[in-house]
């Protein structure tokens, strides 16, 4: 898909730890769980299907119990899901902590108070402290359930947005099952991945290099 520095590989990780919050996801983890969704698509070995859960609150509820398997190496993966991701175990234990979390959230609400002009601005908050969930919610459910396919990919995928202006390109899940490496998930002419055209201005400044798929 692409290749970093290491310089900018550091960097992203720290960029990463502050943009995401109190959401933070430790890049291993998550690794070992995307794969795993690719590899066992929409299948009872796939850690969030939606076709295997009653309800988007207990397909998020076991992932997170996988994920902190994972996290804490309780379980191991199959050796074709580890390796070739990111580690800086300083920036993991802080992500991870409790003491982060409660801090970016306690930076919320300052922010709020600060600069909010209604009341009713308040009630976005959780949005806020659960970003990270609510994403994985939206992608994992709704680009496996809802939305049109280009591609068989013997699965439920779904494109759910012929422009995904919501999530930068991850609601373009049939798309990127089909092809996983390549770093645009638009697939047809009138599809648009916001994401792609970032990469490629990172691509020509020389931070990042897209390899051909």
């Amino acid at each position: 898909m692409f290749k970093m520095e290491p310089f900018w590989e550091r960097f992203f990780y720290l960029i990463l730890l502050i943009s995401q919050g109190s959401s933070f996801l430790n890049p291993r983890a998550y690794a070992i769980l995307h794969r795993m969704h690719h590899a066992y698509s929409d299948t009872e070995k796939d850690p969030h299907s939606p076709h295997f859960f009653k309800d988007v609150f207990g397909m998020m509820i076991a992932t997170k119990n996988m994920y902190m398997n994972y996290l804490h190496f309780k379980i191991q993966p199959e050796p074709a899901f580890q390796g070739n991701y990111p580690e800086w175990p300083v920036v993991d234990r802080i992500g991870n902590s409790w003491l982060w979390r409660v801090a970016c959230g306690l930076f919320y609400i300052g922010f709020y108070i600060a600069f909010a002009n209604h009341w009713w601005l308040f009630i976005l908050l959780p949005v806020h402290f659960l970003m990270g969930p609510l994403h994985g919610a939206i992608v994992n459910w709704c680009g496996h359930k809802y939305g049109y396919s280009n591609h068989d990919n013997e699965d439920h995928s779904k494109n759910s947005l012929p422009w995904d202006f919501l999530l930068m390109g991850e609601l373009f899940q049939n798309n990127h099952h089909k092809k996983p490496n390549s770093p645009n998930f638009a697939s047809k002419w009138w599809e648009f991945d916001p994401t792609y055209p970032v990469m490629k201005v990172l691509h020509w400044m020389k931070i990042i290099k897209i390899r051909k798929v």
